[in-house]
This record gives C-alpha cells, structure tokens and sequence, in this order.
C-alpha cells in the first residue's frame, strides 16, 4: 500500500465533505454582525474596524466579481470564500493528524508502514478533522464573511507545513519549508492575528529537532517565542487604542 497516495486521497475527500457540508449550509447574504462590514468594505475596499484585514478584504474584492456586477449575489459569492477556506483548514488539519500520528507510533520512514498502520493513520485522520468538521464553532465562522475562517486557514497550514519540515532529513530541502511558513505567518496577519498563538509550538517542534532537549533549553523556546506572540499582541492593542478618524 503507497502511503503517500491513501494519505492525498483520504484528505481530499475529508476536503471533499467539507466543502459540501458548509457549501449546503452557507449564508447566502449578510449575517447580523460583523460581517455585513466585511462584505461592505471587501466589495467597495475601504476600512473596517481597527487592526483591519486588508489581505482578507482585497480576497473578498476578488471573490464579489463571480457576482457579475449582480450587487444582490456580493454577500453570497463573498461568503462563499470562508466555505473555500474553511474546506482547505480541514484538508491540513487531515494531513497534521496523520503526521502527529506517525510520531506517535514512532514511524520515520513511510517503507515501515504496514497496511494496518496506514488505515489506524487514515482513520485518525478522518475522525479528527471531520469532528473538527462539525465543531459548533468553526462550522458557523464557515459559513460567513467573517475573518476567523480563513485565519483557521492559515493557522492549519503553518502547523502542516512545520510538520513536514520536521520529517525532512535534507537541510536544504527543509530550509524552504521554514521560509514558506514564514511568508505564510505574515500573509496572516493580514487576515488575523490568530496565527500567532501557534509561535510557541512552532518554536517547540523546531528546537525538537535541531537541538538536545534540556529543561532551560525549552523554557528559553517558550519564553522567545511566547515573547514574539507578545510583542505582537501589545502591538496590537496599542494599535486599537488609538483614537478614529474624525468622521469615522
């Protein structure tokens, strides 16, 4: 059994319910919050509320031109991108549970995995994301104009993409996943600040590797990482403590 090919497959049907369960399910026009303002400023590109979200906004503007100048199908079409977004979280979320679950039963090498080993990964697999799936949280931030779903997006893809650096033997080759992630990371804030909790055990995984494991050797991890997360955040609420434009 190819391991390799089960494991692409297997994650794109976990991909495949996803996206036709929050595809049937989606908000065809505005939700009573927020995100009527995000469909709002993504339609017209103007500011929403502090810190904003210009990548997620230029991505909205993108997704309200399938409405073909039909303003009465933007909502839609604009909501229809956290479906899209929300269906690939779940596909990572696939793949970094089957990589967790080859660490746990101590498999280096995809020639040591058996048939039996392959399905207990695939099934893993499947009922984590899909319970994820189904989540009352994330199946209603899915299925709307709001920033969480693509955040999730982009915070699945970070944790998969440290993952396989993690299972990389060549430096080389590993050294572009660690750019890709940090192209990624900036390319979220964009989004949402989200992605930033995961620092810490991005940090982790990272010292995991490259270095012996010792107790002040993890505090220090934590305390760097955590550090930049936090730095981050007061950034953030600095930044929300400013004072509106007049007029706004």
């Amino acid at each position: 059994m190819n391991f390799q090919k089960t494991n692409n497959i297997t994650g794109w049907i976990a991909f495949g319910v996803a996206l036709a369960t929050y595809w049937f399910t989606f908000e065809e026009t505005a939700s009573y919050w927020d995100c009527g303002e995000f469909i709002a400023v993504s339609y017209k590109l103007e500011v929403p509320h502090p810190p904003g979200a210009p990548l997620f906004l230029m991505l909205g503007r993108i997704f309200s031109f399938l409405s073909f100048g039909d303003v009465t199908k933007v909502a839609f079409w604009i909501n229809f991108m956290s479906v899209l977004a929300s269906a690939f979280t779940i596909l990572f979320l696939f793949w970094s549970i089957t990589l967790f679950g080859r660490k746990l039963i101590g498999i280096k090498e995809e020639k040591e995995l058996t048939p039996d080993k392959t399905w207990l990964l695939m099934g893993a697999g499947l009922v984590g994301s899909l319970a994820y799936t189904f989540s009352d949280s994330f199946w209603f931030s899915a299925v709307e104009a709001e920033v969480y779903a693509m955040s999730s997006f982009f915070t699945a893809f970070v944790v998969w993409g440290i993952l396989k650096w993690d299972v990389i033997e060549d430096e080389s080759k590993a050294n572009r996943w660690l750019l890709l992630i940090a192209y990624m990371i900036g390319l979220s804030i964009g989004v949402h600040m989200l992605n930033l909790v995961t620092l810490p055990a991005l940090g982790l995984i990272y010292y995991f590797k490259k270095y012996k494991i010792t107790t002040w050797g993890v505090i220090a991890t934590l305390a760097f990482s955590g550090g930049l997360r936090w730095a981050r955040s007061l950034y953030q609420r600095s930044y929300r403590a400013r004072p509106s434009f007049p007029g706004r």
